[in-house]
């Protein structure tokens, strides 16, 4: 069979091209360190990657959620936290308030003390998270919490709502808690305590002064209670959160590793492939070259 001079040079001329291409894609792999550049080269690895990829993203998005939880309920924690100091504040007063020693005007004292401990409590149940939100108010988190009308009576202005955050696949986490449940729960209303006990100190003498301050002290014992009930309740819903994250970064390596197994280049094999390919194409271009030049007048 007679070969023209022109489909020479086209065979030619497409080996070497698809040999400089392959060259070209040895080097490709060798820079960015994949062994699948598309899809092309591996489908079914690249479906396997982009599977675990989705996944890894998801497993990330659920550690910026729990991130987020973290936050809100350590913000909630603090508050708890600040709750319980200024519980057993009152407590020391009220067992204070019972020295018969003491007359209408050191009672009028503590009472002015403790109306600045009621204020500080409603401003603690009026706290916002790091967005703005209100801490207590259940879903209305633009909403503050407690109001108070002139004579100090406390309503609740939020709902009974929790707020929940995707913390992982299957898991929804509480990062809120309602008001009513923390101030005016346990069978005791923390606001209506103290105004009481305010009035009760404010009110000349001491007919009924033992009794009421017993009563008051229970109330207290009541209210730091299940202050501590939801502090624990918040507690474990931190320790689980930590819990996932350690779960989350073991995922995360396992993904990782996944991707590596899938993606990643053998530099060694790569390398000995360059070398491979790179000789091969000088034998090529040596070759085209040489049949190129061939000509009958070389023999005339």
């Amino acid at each position: 069979m007679r070969i023209s001079t022109q489909t020479l040079f086209e065979s030619g001329a497409a080996r070497l091209s698809e040999l400089q291409a392959d060259m070209v894609k040895t080097q490709q792999q060798i820079s960015t360190g994949r062994r699948v550049l598309t899809p092309a080269d591996d489908p079914v690895a690249a479906a396997r990657a982009l599977e675990v990829t989705q996944s890894q993203s998801m497993n990330s998005q659920y550690g910026v959620n729990r991130n987020y939880a973290k936050s809100s309920l350590a913000a909630v924690e603090g508050v708890l936290t600040g709750v319980t100091d200024l519980l057993q504040d009152v407590k020391t007063t009220i067992v204070a308030a019972g020295n018969p020693t003491l007359g209408d005007m050191e009672r009028g004292y503590m009472a002015t003390d403790l109306r600045g401990r009621f204020e500080q409590l409603l401003g603690m149940a009026n706290s916002r998270d790091g967005q703005g939100n209100y801490l207590f108010s259940g879903f209305q988190t633009a909403t503050p919490a407690f109001s108070k009308d002139a004579a100090n009576n406390v309503t609740y202005d939020g709902d009974a709502g929790q707020r929940l955050m995707q913390v992982d696949t299957s898991r929804q986490l509480a990062v809120s808690q309602s008001g009513r449940s923390v101030f005016q729960g346990g069978g005791q209303d923390m606001f209506q305590m103290l105004n009481d006990l305010v009035t009760l100190l404010e009110t000349p003498g001491t007919a009924g002064l033992t009794a009421g301050l017993d009563a008051a002290n229970v109330g207290v014992d009541r209210a730091l209670d299940n202050v501590l009930t939801v502090r624990a309740s918040v507690g474990s819903r931190l320790q689980e959160i930590d819990a996932l994250d350690n779960a989350g970064e073991d995922r995360h390596l396992q993904y990782s590793e996944i991707l590596s197994g899938l993606q990643d280049l053998d530099y060694t094999q790569a390398l000995t492939e360059l070398s491979k390919q790179q000789l091969t194409l000088e034998a090529a271009q040596k070759s085209f070259v040489k049949a190129s030049g061939l000509s009958l007048f070389n023999f005339i």
